[in-house]
Parts: C-alpha cells; sequence; structure tokens
C-alpha cells in the first residue's frame, strides 16, 4: 500500500466544518486559537455558523478551510501515531497551503499567514476585475484550449481548473465565458456557473502575484519531509527559492490536477485520503484513475469518517 495525502481548496466548505475536532481534541482546539490570532479572524464562528454568504468571502474562506484541513490532518496524526506512513502529499489549488504545511516546508502560523493574505489579494483583484468561473464538462483539455484560442472578443477567458479528463474549469470575464460555453455547449459539453467572485488562475487576478511574491519573501520555507506535487507543474520540488516563486504564480496559473493524480499513480500511489471538509476530490478519482489499476480512495472530515477511514488503512 502506497499512500498519498491530499488536501481539499475553496468550494469544499460547509457550516459545521472542523467543529466536531475542535470540540474533542486539545491540540485542533489549539490550532484554531491560533488561526483566529494569527488571521484576525473568528473563525470558528464563521466554520460553525457562518453566515455562508461571510464564510464565503476569499478573505475569509481561505483561512477558513485551511485551518480545517490543518484540524483534520492533526487530528488523524493523533489517531495514527505514526503507524501509517504517508509517501506524498498535494492539495487542490488553496489545499496546496495545506499539503506544504504536513510535508514541513512551512509552519502552521506561516501557513494560515499566507493564505489570509492570498485571500485578501485575490478579493481585492475580484472586486477590481470582475469575473467568474465555470465548469465545463464532457470536453477534453485539447478541445477546450482551441474554443478559448478562437475567442476574439475584448474580455479575458482562461482554462483555470484541468481536474479530471473530462471537467475542466474556466474563468474570465462574464462575456468571454459567456461565448465559451455557448461554443461548448455547440458541441456537446455541459456548462455549470460556480458561485464564485473572482476568476481565479486568470489574468484577470495576476495583479496579486508580485505582491503576495514580496509578502511571501521572509517566509521560511524548507526542503519537504515528504514529496509534495505542485499544481503549477504537476511535478515534485524541493528547492525552497523555487517552492516560492511556484507558489505565487500558482495564483494565476493553471491547477494541472489530472496530471498530479496521474504522476502520482504512475509512481505507485494506489491509495488516497481526502483530508478536510466535503469529499469533491474523492469524488474525481474515479474518472482521473486507470480502470485497469486498483486505487483505493478515502476521505474523513469528522472523528466518525476518520474512525472508518482508520479502519479501512488497517484493512487493507
Amino acid at each position: 500500500m502506497k499512500i498519498a495525502v491530499i488536501f481539499p481548496g475553496q468550494g469544499s466548505q460547509y457550516l459545521g466544518m472542523a467543529q466536531e475536532f475542535v470540540s474533542s481534541k486539545e491540540k485542533c482546539a489549539g490550532l484554531m486559537e491560533m488561526a483566529e490570532s494569527t488571521c484576525d479572524l473568528r473563525l470558528q464562528e464563521l466554520c460553525g455558523q457562518g453566515p455562508m454568504d461571510e464564510l464565503t468571502r476569499a478573505t475569509n474562506l481561505q483561512p477558513a478551510i485551511t485551518i480545517t484541513n490543518l484540524i483534520c490532518w492533526e487530528a488523524f496524526k493523533e489517531e495514527t501515531k505514526g503507524e501509517i506512513t504517508v509517501s506524498s502529499f498535494a492539495g487542490h489549488s488553496l489545499g496546496e497551503y495545506s499539503a506544504l504545511y504536513a510535508a514541513g516546508v512551512i509552519n502552521a502560523e506561516d501557513t494560515m499567514r499566507l493564505v489570509s493574505k492570498r485571500g485578501a489579494l485575490m478579493e481585492r483583484e475580484g472586486l477590481k476585475n470582475p469575473g467568474g468561473m465555470r465548469a465545463v464538462l464532457g470536453l477534453d483539455i485539447d478541445t477546450i484550449d482551441e474554443i478559448i484560442a478562437a475567442y476574439s472578443g475584448g474580455g479575458v477567458v482562461t482554462a483555470a481548473n484541468h481536474n479530471t479528463p473530462q471537467q475542466i474549469v474556466i474563468s474570465g470575464t462574464m462575456d468571454a465565458l459567456d461565448w465559451v460555453a455557448a461554443v461548448v455547449e455547440e458541441k456537446g459539453g455541459k456548462v455549470i456557473p460556480l458561485n464564485v467572485s473572482v476568476a481565479n488562475h486568470s489574468p484577470l487576478v495576476a495583479e496579486a502575484v508580485p505582491d503576495f511574491e514580496e509578502f511571501m519573501a521572509d517566509t521560511s520555507f524548507n526542503i519537504p519531509k515528504i514529496p509534495v506535487y505542485f499544481n503549477v507543474t504537476a511535478e515534485k520540488e524541493t528547492d525552497p527559492k523555487k517552492m516560492k516563486g511556484i507558489m505565487a504564480s500558482q495564483i494565476a496559473s493553471r491547477v494541472r490536477w489530472y496530471e498530479i493524480i496521474t504522476a502520482m499513480v504512475e509512481d505507485g500511489v494506489d491509495t488516497f485520503i481526502e483530508v478536510g471538509p466535503k469529499s469533491v476530490l474523492k469524488g474525481m478519482m474515479k474518472k482521473i484513475t486507470p480502470k485497469d489499476k486498483k486505487i483505493t480512495a478515502l476521505q474523513f472530515d469528522t472523528p466518525e469518517s476518520l474512525g472508518k477511514c482508520i479502519e479501512q488503512l488497517r484493512q487493507q
């Protein structure tokens, strides 16, 4: 059994996330307190009661999901006491910061500091350059790239997330998204608008990159203790300076999730554990992994689902 741990990003939030771990585990409660003081946000209240429209603001959501991921990971470590070996980490977009923390690249305080700033900068760009994101189902990445290349209007549109062979997320200005969506539907694809106000991973948020790079300059990055696969390259990286550059450019770059999972499977990973709210990444797994390979995908975000996850791991 070769295990990879993956962390979710924006879009996986729900009211009540992390609450049971915080109320039942001292270390988890300590992490939440640290996150609240580091980010100067009432994160426990936001995660627990919302309201949802307040939770989903980028400046609140990025720290809220990240601290939930960190709490879930802490609970996993406490329950397994080192008996389960993890071979590699990855995180989907924002989730990459949780992966860096788990791999020992950055400490908990810096993780929260970085995602808080990232959220604020991306919200700033969203207000300055309004746009949106839409999921496209049923067409492959090459077809989507061709459609986007044919767009000649005044707006901006890009393929922001390559999630599965036939699930791509496009990001950009509304007029450009409308044009691409119409062509996608002509070609038999399905388009689903996403409930986001920022055109993430597109040129519309690119002005956040230099500001974030400057903010990150004095943060200590260590060589990963366990390999991390990066969204921007879909490859492992160990050089702290290069990792910083990758994490800055990630804001406006494509999330190569399909390539990351494919690379992990090629490297022998046969068991994936999604650590954090909901099971979005677990749900994608069947659509990514080859039919002839036996792949186990697990997920937890509560004490009950953690118990089931550990039990399954012990049985394998």
